[in-house]
This record gives C-alpha cells, structure tokens and sequence, in this order.
C-alpha cells in the first residue's frame, strides 16, 4: 500500500537541497518602486545642478557622472549584502554598533574628519567624501533589531522593573550616538534615528506607559536641544514666517516655496526651472524635491509619494510575514528599514514644503551624495534579503 505520508516526507527538500534550488526572485513591488527613483534622482540630479555645475567646470554632466558612479558603487555593494544571510548581520550586530560608534568618534577628530559648511560630518577618501551617519544609522537599525529579538520578551512583560530596564537599554546605546551625532553637528540624522528606533520598540510590543514617558522625554530632550542653539532657533524661526527674513534666513524655504508653486499641477517641464538658477541653494542635494515639483508639478509629486509609499509598506508586509514565522531579527529589522526610508523621505519633503523646520536631510534614493545612495542600497538590499529568506521559509 502507498503510504503517502512517506512519500511526501522524501520530496520534501532538505536545508541543502534547498540551497541548490536558490532563493525566490526579489519582490518586485520593492525593486522597481527603488530602481525608478534612483532613475529619477538622476534625472532631476541632472536638471537641477547642471546651469551651475556648468559655470562653475564647464561640464554640464559633471553630477550626473558622479552620482551614476555612486550608483553603480550601491548596486555593487548591494549585490553583494544581498547574498549574505542575515543571520550574518545578527551575528555581527554587536560589532557593527561599535563599528558606529567608533566612525562616530572618528570623525570628530581633527585631521580625520573634514568639514564642509560649519559640519564635521565626513571622513575624506581621496576625492570621496564619506558622510559615516548614514552607515551609523543603518548599523544601529541591526543593533537594535537583534535588541529587540533578545530581550522582547521582557518589554512586553508586565513587570514594571524588568520592562523599564528592557526600554533603558536600547535607549542610552542611542542617546550615546545621538550625543556624537549632536557634536558634529548633525541633528536631522538624530531625528530620523530617534524616531526609527523608537517605532521598532513601538511595533515590538513595549509597555504602552513607558513608551509614551520615553516619548514624551524624547520629545522635550529634542525641543531643549532645538532652541538651546542659536543656529537651530534661527531655523526654527525662519520656519515658522520665512517670509519676516527672506534674504536672509528664511531664503532656503522661500526659494522653495516659490519653486514649488510655481509648478503648479504638470510643472513647467523637464529643465526648465528658474529657481535652479543661482536662487535655490542646494538645488541638487536638500532640495532636490523642490526643482521636481517645480519641473514636473503636481503629478511629479505624487508619483513620487507613491513610490516611496509602496516601498513602506512592502517593507511592512515583508516584516509581518517574518514576526509570522518566528523571524523576530529579520521582522523588527524590516520594520526599521521601512521606517528608516518613510520618515526620512517624510522630512526632507516636509521641510522642502514648509511644514518642518530646515534639516540636512537629503532624499533616500534621490538626492545627490554618494553616501546616501551607496548606503540606501545596501539598505534595500538588506531588506530583499529579508523578503527572499522569508518567502523560502527560513527560520532564525
């Protein structure tokens, strides 16, 4: 008699017959919503920097050059973390911590760290300038993932004590790099930091009471910090009426309004922006978002919202499929990458419209700077591995 049970047990594959079937395709409603964006980055690189990247070199493409090689640096790199498990990044995500915060350290020394603009925020490579807080961020989005996969138990708990420790812990590893961070100083990488690695804890199941005392703290730690610096109260100011000094510190958000005004619902076409040229300063990094509303209008905008709301949320959808499995490392790590790209792609649109104070945040995937775009897709990477290890029915 055929016994099926038998026979379904020996075409069941084995973990090694299982690595030589390979992993499922990465999910495409993650690396297409990434790849167009890039596409478009470079794109609207080249529209907003070329009337004043050809003044000054007289070559024209000189940012399209260099942002497409950082691309092809990020495809690289990103093809290669796509092929480490991630049980690698657990493994090692007690070293990466140190590793950011020892970069953190690094770039603060003199002779080390090179400053552009009144910030040490970049360690020089020949010609490369290396900004060490976006791999401090991703490092510390494993950290914490693998936090919260050790000792989650004991946030949910409902021992006061026990929980409250479980919360500190997490919390002083990131005041520490929220302190360094400050020193360099460079307090939008704080806000984005903070608010990522507070949603991972959130989303872990931490003691609803404790959250909302931590958040509130973090919330009055961050305003002190806002208004106990002449330069961040200056930005707070001009925030709130850009327009009582708009030749002086309210000219960034000015320049931005009016571009993205101007542009209206289908913008005035590719190339043709007039506050690219020589009115709206960081045009190709900070404010890449404004010359696209301004060129492509409306429904540039809202393309681009799109996307990056289909990466969220697939980042989501891809970190609830692993806490299902019992993948708690690779579910709260999805979670931090999709909060890590929605909340700043957040700030830096909300700041270009006026609706939160100016930040040195550039657009994930978009802006012109070559540690953002190499590190955003190593992040991307990271979390298609994720999706790919999941969909195999991997386990931790």
């Amino acid at each position: 008699m055929l016994n099926v049970a038998q026979v379904a047990a020996d075409l069941k594959p084995t973990p090694s017959a299982k690595a030589r079937i390979g992993l499922p395709f990465p999910d495409p409603w993650v690396l297409i919503p990434a790849l167009l964006l890039v596409a478009l980055g470079l794109l609207m690189v080249t529209s907003a920097s070329m009337p004043i990247v050809e003044r000054q070199t007289g070559q024209p493409f000189h940012f399209l050059i260099r942002q497409g090689v950082f691309v092809l640096i990020g495809l690289f790199a990103g093809g290669v973390i796509f092929q480490v498990p991630v049980a690698r990044w657990r493994e090692a995500s007690s070293f990466l911590l140190l590793a950011a915060i020892g970069m953190l350290i690094l770039v603060l020394i003199p002779g080390i760290g090179k400053e552009v603009n009144g910030s040490l925020r970049w360690i020089g490579v020949g010609s490369i300038n290396i900004q060490v807080s976006e791999l401090a961020k991703l490092f510390t989005l494993v950290y914490v993932a693998d936090y919260l996969r050790r000792r989650g138990a004991e946030l949910q708990t409902a021992d006061f004590r026990t929980s409250a420790l479980a919360l500190f812990r997490p919390m002083a590893v990131l005041a520490v790099l929220a302190v360094l961070l400050l020193l360099e100083p460079d307090f939008g990488s704080v806000v984005v930091l903070m608010a990522a690695a507070m949603g991972m804890v959130f989303l872990a199941g931490g003691n609803l009471a404790q959250f909302g005392v931590l958040l509130f703290g973090t919330a009055a730690a961050m305003a002190v910090l806002l208004w106990s610096s002449p330069y961040r109260r200056a930005r707070l100011i001009s925030f709130l009426d850009p327009w009582a000094d708009a030749q002086a510190s309210g000219y960034q958000l000015t320049h931005s309004l009016m571009a993205i005004g101007r542009g209206e619902l289908f913008g005035v076409g590719l190339g043709q922006s007039v506050e690219k040229l020589f009115y709206l300063p960081e045009a190709h990094t900070d404010f890449l978002f404004a010359v696209l509303a301004e060129e492509l209008g409306l429904a540039g905008i809202l393309v681009v919202i799109a996307l990056f709301m289909t990466l969220v949320w697939q980042a989501f959808a891809i970190g609830q499929r692993a806490e299902r499995l019992g993948m708690n490392f690779s579910a709260w790590l999805a979670y931090g990458l999709g909060l890590w790209f929605g909340i700043q792609s957040l700030f830096n649109m909300g700041v270009n419209m006026g609706v939160l104070p100016t930040k040195g945040l550039t657009l994930p995937f978009m802006s012109y700077g070559g540690s953002s775009v190499v590190v955003m897709c190593m992040a991307l990477a990271l979390l298609l591995r994720i999706d790919v290890e999941t969909r195999a029915g991997g386990s931790e």
